[in-house]
């Protein structure tokens, strides 16, 4: 049996702050994933619905609340969350039902309607609980650590702040013309670095908002794939990898890391780890990509994500950087879509609407921006406590 299936359509609702429930993103970029894929709803035989966080809110339910709005069919449902890589888990259950064969086609969905500025801890009074502890005892928002991560990199390997504020420099111009993007707009490096401090080095223009958004699969076996198209994309693999023990890199929300006093790192840290799982089941390597989506919460981390991925040696990534190699036209294109730069967060939508912009890719379908002769790709991102995420396509 192939261990490959096949993503039949995607769709999105545009990225932005709109003011809407969060069902509708995603039943519009269900609609539109179905119509790209030239399947019924009524076709569906699984529904694996990405959660966002609401108190009594039905994002808890992901599954049910999509299928209900689309209406209900009898299809089978599952809801995941797993904060930013939400997306990647939906993704991965509905992939292991099709390839146990207790389906042929499924619809993935994630949606969400953010709240403004940045994220804060749901209500109550939790002193338990280490999300809730560094939002109320330290007062460390998400920004904090984009600081901190990028302060690192600054310490280690010598980056700038002419760095960072190139990576959103390259972000912009390549998203742009993103007809889903919500900041359609180039920046200069002059414009990056006089807009606001935020969290020292970080300014306003490197850090991502949060928005609203939806982005939606429809992945099938490759035999069903085959009445419907005769050159699909495939996902070829699919990680959401947890940390090993002990994991010396402080991740939200901990401001500890665990201890190595005793017991020797693991041979691949965490970040590594999440793209090494996703090349083993795909049989390739960073050598075979021709682009990649990655997780860009803040422009420094985009730089990381390059050596965790493979694309360069640790402390190479300014270079890869700064000779044009990320840039589209360049050896690893990465975030042709314009990333999180552009589009903002989303939660549970996310790591889909890398997967559609890879997709979309793969087929030469986005103008612009296309990465010519792409037939491989690849996306990273990382969910709060340890939640790995990354998908691989190929065509």
């Amino acid at each position: 049996m192939s261990d490959e299936i096949a993503v039949l359509g995607v769709g999105m609702h545009p990225w932005g702050k709109w003011g809407r429930n969060f069902v509708e993103y995603g039943v519009k970029a269900a609609q539109d994933a179905l119509a790209d894929a030239g399947v019924a709803w009524s076709d569906i035989q699984f529904v694996a619905g990405g959660d966002t966080v609401r108190n009594g809110y039905p994002g808890y339910v992901a599954g049910a609340t999509f299928a209900q709005a689309l209406g209900w069919s009898g299809a089978q449902v599952a809801s995941s969350y797993g904060a930013c890589a939400t997306g990647a888990q939906a993704i991965a259950t509905a992939r292991a039902q099709i390839l146990a064969g207790l389906c042929d086609v499924a619809l993935v969905v994630g949606a969400d309607a953010a709240p403004k500025g940045f994220f804060a801890p749901t209500g109550g009074d939790r002193p338990d609980d280490p999300d809730w502890l560094r939002f109320r005892v330290l007062g460390a928002t998400n920004p904090i650590y984009f600081g901190l991560y990028a302060r690192r990199r600054m310490e280690i390997y010598g980056a700038t702040e002419l760095d960072f504020a190139r990576v959103k420099v390259k972000n912009s111009q390549h998203g742009y013309t993103n007809p889903n993007a919500r900041y359609k707009k180039t920046f200069t490096i002059e414009d990056v670095l006089e807009s606001p401090m935020v969290s020292d080095p970080l300014r306003l223009l490197q850090i991502c908002a949060t928005s609203d958004g939806g982005a939606a699969l429809v992945l099938s076996s490759m035999d069903y794939a085959r009445k419907h198209t005769t050159d699909p994309v495939t996902v070829a693999g699919v990680s959401t990898v947890t940390p090993q023990f002990p994991q010396t890199v402080i991740e939200m929300p901990n401001f500890a890391t665990d201890s190595a006093a005793t017991q020797p790192l693991p041979d691949t840290p965490f970040k590594d780890s999440i793209a090494q799982l996703a090349y083993e089941q795909a049989g390739l390597g960073p050598e075979d990509l021709d682009l990649a989506e990655v997780y860009d919460l803040s422009s420094a981390l985009e730089l990381d994500w390059y050596e965790n991925l493979g694309l360069c040696n640790p402390g190479d990534a300014e270079k890869l950087l700064n000779d044009g190699d990320t840039t589209i036209g360049g050896r690893i294109p990465v975030n042709a879509s314009g990333g999180l730069g552009c589009f903002g967060e989303a939660v549970p939508a996310q790591a889909i609407a890398q997967v559609c912009e890879v997709t979309w890719q793969l087929r030469g379908e986005v103008g612009d921006r296309q990465v010519e002769g792409a037939r491989v790709g690849l996306t990273i991102n990382q969910g709060l406590f340890g939640h790995g995420s990354s998908v691989i396509l190929k065509r």
